[in-house]
C-alpha cells in the first residue's frame, strides 16, 4: 500500500489553429451569477468531532466530513487511471467541504470482501488516521454493509464510500424541489440496506406501554428501533416516489408545448466540471451559476436560442456524469436525465486538460446507454483547449471526427461551436408553395419562425411563398397550396 497526495499539471500552450483571445472579465462572461453568494454564504466549519457515538443511522450519516483519508485498491487497469481515480474522489471530498490529509492506494487482484483491504492493510490504515488527526476515511468503491462496518470496527473512525460521497455533494447542491426529492429518495435508497446503530440503540424494542417508564406487565413485543426506522424510510420512499411522479408531469407538460411549437432542442451533456453551464453562458447568457467544482450544477435549466436565421431552438443544461455514477442517482434523476433522451442534438462538452478524457467520454456515454438515449446526433465540444495538451487535443480530434476546439474561458472557438450546433440542428424537409391570404398572417409568422423561405412575394391575393416546412406545419398550410 503506497501514499498517494493530488497533484495537477497543465500545459499552458495552446492548441494548434486556436486563436488566443483577450480574456472578459468573468462576470461578463457568465452574467449575473446570483446563486453563488447563496452558496458561500453557509460554510462547513472545521474542527467539530465527529466520532462513533450512540446514534442511529439516520442521525450518523448527517454528521458533517472534516479531515478525511482516501483509500483506494487497484485491482485492474494502469496505475496512473487508479491515481486518476484517486484524484477525482479527492476532489469531490473537498466539493463536500473536507480537508484531504493523505490518501492510500493498494495493489491487490480484488478488494477484500470482509474489509475492502484486509485485515493487516486496514490495521496500517488505522495508524495513517491517527497520525493524520483525521475522523473519516473516504474508500474509492462501493462498500458492502458488511465491509464498512468491519472497516470502522478496525479504524476506530467513520467510513464513508464514493457513493455516499457524491449523494452528500447532491444534498448539498440540490435547490430545487424536485431536485432535494430526487436526492433524498436517492439517499434513503442507499441508506436502507446499510442500517446499522453504536452500543444498543438500535436493539431496543419499544413494546406495550415500556416507552413511557412502566414497569412490570407493562412490557410486551414491538418493534425495535432498526426495524421502526426501516419502516420509516419505506413510507419515506414511497411518498417521495409519488412527489416525484406529479413533478414529471409538470416536466413533460413544458416540454410537449416546446416540441407542439416544433421548436428543436439541444441537451448539453458531458462529465462534470467540463465545463458545460460556461458553455450555455456563452451561447444565452444565461448567468447560471459557474463554480470549479464537481457537480456545481444539479437543476436543469432551460434556455431560448435562435440561429443566424432567425430559427428558434431551446438548450437545456443536464446534471453532470462521473466514472461510476450511483446507480440510486440515474435512476432518481431519471426524470431530469430524460432532457438528454427528448433531444434532438447532444452538445457533448469535454474537458480536454484532463489526462485521460477519453475515460470521461466512456463514463458519459455508459450513462446514456442507461437511459436508453438513442442514436442521436451527437457535437463533440473539447473544452478547456487554452490549458490542455495540444497533443491530447489532437488525439481526441482524430478519434471524433467534427469535434470542436474551444474554450468557454477565453471564448476562443465559440463561432465555430455556434455554427456547428446550428449545421446539426433538424431542419424542415417538406418542400411547398403557398398562397396565404393576408389575413392570416398568422400561418406566414409561423413560417418564418419554423420554416425555411426560399422565395416571398407579395401579391395582390396574398403572400406567396416557396418554402421547406416540417409535417406539422405541412398540415396546417396544405388548404393554401398553389
Amino acid at each position: 500500500m503506497t501514499a498517494y497526495r493530488h497533484h495537477q499539471h497543465a500545459d499552458p500552450d495552446l492548441s494548434p489553429g486556436l486563436e488566443p483571445v483577450s480574456t472578459p472579465p468573468a462576470d461578463d462572461l457568465d452574467g449575473e451569477q446570483l446563486d453563488r453568494e447563496e452558496r458561500a454564504a453557509l460554510r462547513r466549519i472545521a474542527g467539530l468531532s465527529t466520532e462513533l457515538r450512540d446514534v442511529s443511522e439516520v442521525e450518523y450519516r448527517q454528521l458533517r466530513l472534516e479531515r478525511v483519508v482516501l483509500a483506494g485498491v487497484w485491482s485492474q487497469g494502469s496505475s496512473e487511471s487508479a491515481e486518476g481515480s484517486l484524484r477525482e474522489l479527492s476532489a469531490l471530498a473537498e466539493t463536500a467541504g473536507s480537508t484531504v490529509t493523505d490518501a492510500v492506494l493498494q495493489r491487490r487482484s480484488s478488494p477484500d470482501p470482509a474489509t475492502f483491504l484486509g485485515s493487516g492493510k486496514a490495521q496500517q490504515l488505522r495508524e495513517i488516521v491517527q497520525a493524520a488527526g483525521a475522523d473519516t476515511v473516504v474508500c474509492d468503491d462501493e462498500l458492502a454493509p458488511s465491509q464498512r462496518r468491519a472497516l470502522e470496527d478496525i479504524v476506530k473512525v467513520k467510513v464513508i464510500d464514493r457513493t455516499a460521497l457524491i449523494l452528500d455533494i447532491f444534498a448539498q447542491h440540490a435547490k430545487s424541489a424536485e431536485g432535494r426529492a430526487q436526492v433524498e429518495l436517492a439517499q434513503l435508497q442507499y441508506l436502507l440496506p446499510r442500517l446499522r446503530g453504536w452500543g444498543e440503540s438500535m436493539s431496543r424494542q419499544a413494546g406495550g406501554r415500556v416507552a413511557g417508564g412502566e414497569g412490570i406487565g407493562s412490557r410486551g413485543p414491538g418493534e425495535t428501533k432498526i426495524e421502526l426506522d426501516r419502516r420509516r424510510i419505506n413510507t419515506r420512499i414511497a411518498k417521495l416516489r409519488r412527489d416525484i411522479a406529479s413533478m414529471k408531469v409538470t416536466r413533460e407538460t413544458k416540454r410537449s408545448s416546446r416540441k407542439a411549437g416544433q421548436v428543436p432542442s439541444v441537451a448539453i451533456v458531458g462529465y462534470t466540471n467540463a465545463g458545460k453551464s460556461s458553455l450555455l453562458n456563452r451561447l444565452t447568457g444565461a448567468g447560471v451559476l459557474v463554480q470549479d467544482q464537481l457537480f456545481a450544477t444539479l437543476d436543469p435549466t432551460v434556455r431560448r436560442a435562435e440561429t443566424a436565421e432567425g430559427r428558434a431552438y431551446t438548450l437545456v443544461d443536464t446534471v453532470g456524469f462521473v466514472s461510476r455514477l450511483p446507480h440510486q442517482l440515474v435512476e432518481a434523476f431519471r426524470s431530469s436525465l430524460e432532457e438528454a433522451g427528448e433531444a434532438d442534438v447532444l452538445l457533448h462538452v469535454v474537458d480536454a486538460s484532463q489526462e485521460d478524457p477519453e475515460a470521461q467520454i466512456r463514463a458519459v456515454h455508459e450513462v446514456l446507454a442507461d437511459l436508453a438515449v438513442g442514436d442521436l446526433p451527437e457535437l463533440v465540444v473539447l473544452n478547456k483547449a487554452d490549458v490542455a495538451n495540444p497533443l491530447t487535443v489532437e488525439r481526441l480530434k482524430r478519434a471524433y471526427p467534427g469535434a470542436v476546439v474551444a474554450s468557454t474561458r477565453t471564448s476562443a472557438g465559440m463561432p465555430q461551436v455556434v455554427d456547428a450546433l446550428e449545421a446539426a440542428l433538424p431542419r424542415p424537409q417538406i418542400l411547398i408553395d403557398v398562397l396565404v391570404p393576408y389575413d392570416r398572417g398568422d400561418l406566414v409568422s409561423r413560417l418564418h419562425a419554423e420554416g425555411e423561405i426560399l422565395t416571398e412575394n407579395h401579391t395582390a391575393h396574398g403572400t406567396r411563398l416557396e418554402a421547406k416546412v416540417l409535417p406539422d406545419l405541412h398540415g396546417a398550410l396544405a388548404a393554401y397550396a398553389s
